[in-house]
């Protein structure tokens, strides 16, 4: 799809190639921004981008990928790679042809993810803690099944009581931890202002997932944000000793 003038991204389904043809300046860097990421919501797992056919004309353009890497770092089953014939980029596991990055591609574990869309009812907290706990009993992880289920049905409700729309759920292992993310697609991004007064009525949902996760954010998107945290087990087994 076209998204600048001057600058063409085409995304190859069955590759999870994202290829850029012609010239990025900074006035496309948006449009590459929101195009990667919106690629990344849609498909868990590594994607590539191709660069052999673009010229980047500011450094600014050049920054864009590692820009986008730096927010989809925690994300559950998420990686940016590039081919870059001319080593400019930087801050981004690169290669220098795509045959090289494809095989970097190839030589990667398929990434283990469980994956759910769910409407925005009171139900979809009930249907989001059992595919955490299937996926933490899958992946070795049983000990964080209670932390990361309380930090589910907080980030699921959010949606049920304010966005309000329809939501997927991702979650995906790392090492000892458990990237976990909630996608939905209203611009109104949850804000953490420290301990709610003792008579408030709500407001510690984000309290629960700030205590449990090691780290947690939100990130916009095009049409709406991600929210994610990240577990790890070694936390909860000193929270347990």
């Amino acid at each position: 799809m076209p998204t600048e003038l001057r600058c063409l991204v085409e995304t190859d389904e069955s590759s999870g190639v994202v290829r850029l043809t012609g010239v990025l300046d900074r006035s496309g860097v948006d449009a590459v921004h929101d195009a990667l990421i919106t690629r990344l919501t849609d498909r868990p797992g590594p994607v590539v981008v191709d660069l052999i056919g673009l010229r980047m004309t500011d450094p600014v353009a050049r920054n864009v990928f590692a820009g986008v890497r730096r927010e989809i770092v925690d994300w559950p089953a998420a990686e940016l790679m590039v081919c870059d014939p001319t080593g400019a980029v930087g801050g981004v596991p690169t290669w220098p042809t795509l045959d090289r990055a494809l095989a970097a591609l190839a030589e990667t574990p398929m990434a283990a993810v469980l994956t759910a869309d769910l409407p925005p009812e009171v139900g979809a907290a009930r249907q989001a803690r059992a595919l955490v706990t299937d996926g933490c009993a899958r992946w070795g992880v049983a000990e964080l099944a209670e932390p990361a289920s309380i930090a589910v049905t907080e980030m699921v409700n959010n949606v049920v009581a304010h966005a309000r729309t329809p939501m997927t759920v991702r979650l995906a292992p790392r090492d000892s931890s458990l990237h976990l993310a909630v996608r939905d697609h209203s611009a109104r991004r949850p804000a953490f202002r420290g301990l709610a007064p003792l008579d408030s009525a709500g407001g510690r949902g984000l309290l629960l997932i700030d205590t449990l996760a090691r780290r947690w954010g939100s990130t916009p998107l095009p049409d709406g944000k991600m929210v994610w945290c990240v577990l790890h087990a070694e936390d909860e087994v000193a929270h347990r000793s």
